[in-house]
């Protein structure tokens, strides 16, 4: 209703601002430059009034601050355009009032418009993939009906139902309602446990997670497997328990993790039947006619039928060969989103030409889906192509993502992030929640961040690049984990291979494991395993072009690494990201790596590996980005890093031990930012951060127990923004910020925000927001 007023207003205002124009003369200079602001003003508020969002209570009370001042303008118009010209002093009092309403309309446009645009454009995505979530539910409504009553009512509890069809079905999402349904989660009150099994699990692991939950008998980390004097016991559960495994692929991963416990029942979702241990089946449908076309046309055109300029004819034939597979209908409906009717015709062609490519349900889909990745440039199909290096089903961190593509396709951060929205806007990847808002800010980090995608979209990854013999391929990726490397590697391992990506996903791996290969044009080297224990391969030394280093390990405890040595062969380095791993001392004798740019430690046990003052900046003397996250070992910043003179960015996160910033941090003379966020250990900090001359971006949000700034903030003089959300512990802001012209943008939360009243009104370029509280438990899914 506020947008309405203002859109109202501000047209009746432009007519009253017309007549002050051809007849007050002393208001003639103030009454155009309101005229201009308001005309720039007034398109935007016109697109917010039609768009049909409902509005937040925030921001319909900005809109309605806008309209008020939009009457004060109105008023002070209707009484310049009547007031007699002999009478100046009034003029001019008017004239005076009208500058300032200027003003403040200007800062308006410029600091809450933007705003305002990019919530409704959210907003509108976010419309979107609801009427995406609805038409799902509603095909899968039957479903959900015949799986609830197999589970309800199946007898004592020992029941294992499946949930069976081929890729791309909608086999997992409807698992997934499942789970959320009211009546099922009533029943099941002593908990639903979801997991995924994937094609590469940690089965041991997984067996043990799943008995001590369902039977609350914890296995010592003694035994290797579940005690037979526990299984003996015949235990019952107190209340009914749901167990949903996931994407399950083979009989004897089935047989290991169904537990028939009184109570106790099984929901298995897979492309494949068991007969042996199903108690009863659920084959997914496709979908009908109707059911299909709404689906398509809702990615495809943002509505459920088909808009009149389409040609209707050629949009069921697409719809025809999409074969009522979900995934396959909202993948191609959005890859044909915007595209003339030549390419809408291309894609029909391709489509039913992969009729007959196999009998295969499996290479049929992939056929299909192909089609989503022809529109798109080399580049970005490339981008596309490398996610199938990354584990299946486990989140790739934005940060790793991002930096591979810019190393090995020459992109800048901005770039490769707009290819990552594209491949999300065309469905063929899937960003966390709202990581497209969050990472896309200026100074915006990629921690916590990650992206996930559909299985059957990796498999087509992996399909494509596989069509090249073994040796030619640029990409070298292992389908799922293995104990050892593959036997067709070991076949062809006398000739170099051509790969500038090589992805190896094993358990722990000795020297003896390793066999020796050429890789003469490998620039990223990602290594996943799940151990205590890792022998670097050795081959490391026949990547002379090898640019990025990844070790994620998903075990439970961090590892540690063997045969350190092989860093001196890797002149080239750029980037490094260490996952879980023990990180040891730096020898004395490292040779330099003149080229890492940066490196990332994630849930690392530091102990004393960064400690060396001497050897540290040695080792890496042209460091820039340091970041350090979830490394709960970290209790002091060590001195030796304020020896990196090179560095241009620290991000500190989530480590809760960490009570003190070293003293000497003011000797980064080239730091432009630094973040030490979510570490609540944390009370002061140090007084030479105010040496920090280059220093733009301050992050201190969540450092709960931070009692204050430095006094000499404000010598700050390139310091751009402050990120101080929830720090609630700050009572005062220094004064010698008051003189910080160059400080543009603060986020605080609300108390706080009466702290900068005064910074306000000195410094005129400032804008203080306040953050919006979000609280959530998406943590716990990690």
């Amino acid at each position: 209703m506020d947008t309405f007023f203002a859109g109202e207003i501000a047209t009746e205002l432009v007519k009253e601002l017309i007549k002050v124009i051809r007849h007050a003369y002393l208001c003639r200079p103030s009454a155009e430059q309101l005229k201009r602001s308001v005309d720039a003003l007034l398109p935007i508020v016109n697109e917010i009034r039609y768009s049909g969002v409902e509005l937040p209570q925030a921001r319909q009370k900005q809109l309605s601050d806008l309209a008020e001042q939009l009457r004060l303008g109105l008023e002070l118009a209707r009484k310049a355009a009547d007031s007699p010209r002999w009478n100046v002093y009034r003029s001019i009092q008017l004239s005076r009032r009208m500058e300032r309403v200027d003003r403040w309309v200007s800062r308006w446009v410029e600091r809450q418009m933007p705003a305002h645009v990019l919530a409704d454009v959210h907003h509108l995505r976010v419309d979107s993939s609801a009427r995406l979530d609805r038409i799902e539910r509603k095909i899968d409504e039957v479903g959900r009906e015949r799986v609830k009553e197999m589970l309800i009512n199946g007898g004592d509890g020992r029941v294992v139902v499946g949930i069976c069809g081929m890729a791309g079905s909608g086999k997992t999402t409807l698992a997934k309602e499942l789970c959320k349904d009211p009546q099922i989660r009533n029943h099941f009150n002593g908990g639903i446990f979801f997991e995924t099994v994937s094609q590469s699990p940690n089965l041991e692991n997984l067996k043990f997670k799943l008995w001590e939950r369902i039977t609350g008998n914890f296995v010592l980390g003694a035994y290797s497997e579940i005690p037979q004097w526990q299984m003996g016991l015949q235990p019952r559960v107190k209340a009914p328990i749901l167990v949903v495994l996931d994407d399950v692929w083979t009989l004897s991963e089935l047989e290991e993790l169904v537990f028939k416990i009184p109570g106790c029942k099984t929901l298995v979702v897979s492309r494949f039947k068991f007969p042996t241990i199903f108690t009863d089946t659920y084959e997914m449908e496709l979908l009908g006619e109707e059911e299909a076309l709404s689906l398509f046309c809702s990615s495809a055109f943002d509505q459920q039928s088909i808009p009149p300029t389409a040609d209707k004819k050629l949009v069921k034939q697409v719809v025809e060969e999409c074969k009522g597979l979900p995934l396959a209908l909202k993948v191609i409906g959005a890859s044909l989103r915007g595209q003339p009717p030549k390419i809408w015709a291309s894609a029909k062609n391709r489509l039913s030409r992969g009729e007959v490519i196999s009998d295969s349900h499996e290479n049929k889909l992939l056929e299909r889906m192909e089609l989503s990745i022809h529109c798109l440039s080399s580049k970005v199909k490339d981008c596309f192509l490398d996610l199938g290096s990354f584990p299946e089903d486990k989140k790739i961190p934005l940060d790793v993502l991002i930096n591979v593509w810019m190393e090995i396709h020459d992109l800048e951060e901005e770039d490769a992030f707009a290819i990552l929205v594209e491949l999300s806007n065309k469905n063929l990847l899937t960003l966390v929640k709202d990581a497209q808002n969050r990472a896309g800010a200026i100074y915006s980090s990629y921690s916590e961040l990650s992206v996930t995608q559909h299985d059957v979209l990796r498999d087509l990854a992996l399909h494509i690049s596989s069509r090249e013999c073994l040796n030619s391929r640029k990409r070298l990726t292992m389908p799922r984990k293995e104990d050892r490397l593959p036997k067709d590697w070991e076949r062809n391992k006398d000739q170099p291979f051509d790969a500038q990506i090589v992805s190896i996903h094993t358990g722990e791996m000795k020297e003896c494991d390793w066999f020796s290969m050429h890789f003469p044009k490998a620039e990223v080297l990602i290594l996943n395993f799940s151990s205590g224990s890792y022998f670097l391969p050795p081959f490391i030394k026949t990547m002379p072009m090898l640019k990025v280093l990844v070790l994620i390990n998903y075990g439970l405890s961090s590892t540690m690494l063997h045969n350190l040595s092989i860093f001196t062969s890797m002149d080239n380095l750029r980037s490094l990201w260490f996952e879980k791993i023990t990180i040891p001392p730096l020898p004395r004798s490292t040779i330099p790596l003149q080229n890492l740019r940066k490196v990332s430690l994630v849930l690392c046990e530091l102990k004393n590996g960064l400690k060396s003052s001497t050897v540290l900046p040695l080792t890496f003397p042209r460091l820039s980005n340091l970041t350090i996250d979830h490394c709960i070992d970290l209790t002091e910043l060590p001195s030796s890093i304020c020896e990196l003179s090179s560095l241009q960015s620290i991000s500190i996160s989530n480590c809760h031990d960490l009570d003190e910033l070293p003293h000497e941090l003011g000797k980064l003379n080239s730091l432009q930012i630094l973040r030490v966020y979510a570490c609540p250990g944390l009370k002061q900090l140090p007084q030479s951060l105010c040496k920090l001359k280059r220093l733009e971006y301050l992050d201190i949000s969540q450092c709960f127990n931070l009692r204050g700034l430095p006094e000499e903030l404000g010598y700050l003089t390139n310091l751009e923004k402050i990120d101080m959300r929830e720090c609630p512990q700050v009572g005062s802001i220094p004064k010698s910020l008051m003189s910080l012209k160059s400080l543009g943008h603060v986020i605080c939360d609300e108390d706080v925000s009466l702290l900068w009243k005064e910074a306000e009104r000195e410094i005129p370029e400032l804008r203080v927001q306040v953050a919006e509280e979000c609280f959530n438990l998406d943590w716990l899914v990690e």
